[in-house]
């Protein structure tokens, strides 16, 4: 069995979804960097740095990085689609989003960690240039993947899954839809789809 280590409202949906699609056995513990729990003691001791999503391997193998992980799940699971298409677009767009999108994320979160013991006012510079570049980052995708989300079968691949969770945060959803309005359009496709929808709705319950 698998073991997923996240929390509601985090990339740990993405993994979730992958392995409803790989159609395997797995379990969730509760976990995060940022709360005090049993699930997140046990989380430390196999990630140092506490980030989820982790996931073991039935094998005991522990894997860290959600473009890696849907990478690891896509080619060990090729019936799950969920690197079908381009490979080497997907892969490509897999770590555009970690490189420029998801950790730019992780600084608007946690300034701190980059700026140390600073002012507010400059804390609130950090986040709102990092949130200009986010969405401008998001935009260059939507021209250099819009078509690339889908497997030949019309259900969202492991970039299509990946840059629909990474997307719902930091406003970026909305300035899609004033500056890459069609993108935004195949997101939400993306977020119909019969097994995402469920995963997203227990995620962030309206």
């Amino acid at each position: 069995m698998y073991t997923l280590y996240g929390i509601d409202e985090s990339g740990s949906c993405m993994i979730e979804i992958a392995l409803q699609r790989c159609a395997v056995p797995w379990r969730r513990i509760d976990a995060s960097s940022w709360e005090d729990s049993e699930g997140s003691d046990a989380l430390a001791r196999i990630n140092p740095l506490k980030q989820i999503p982790t996931l073991v391997t039935p094998d005991g193998q522990v894997l860290t990085e959600s473009a890696a992980i849907l990478i690891h799940l896509g080619l060990e699971f090729p019936a799950s689609e969920l690197l079908a298409g381009n490979r080497a677009q997907i892969l490509r767009g897999l770590v555009y989003i970690a490189a420029n999108c998801y950790s730019a994320v992780g600084i608007i979160d946690y300034p701190q960690r980059w700026l140390g013991n600073v002012d507010d006012a400059a804390q609130a510079q950090l986040i709102s240039g990092t949130r200009r570049y986010l969405h401008q980052a998001w935009v260059v995708f939507a021209e250099q993947f819009a078509d690339q989300l889908f497997a030949p079968g019309n259900v969202p691949n492991a970039l299509g899954i990946m840059a629909a969770a990474v997307s719902r945060w930091d406003a970026a959803r909305e300035a899609l839809s004033n500056l890459a309005p069609g993108f935004a359009q195949t997101l939400a496709r993306v977020d119909a789809d019969p097994v995402v929808a469920p995963v997203f709705a227990r995620h962030w319950p309206q």
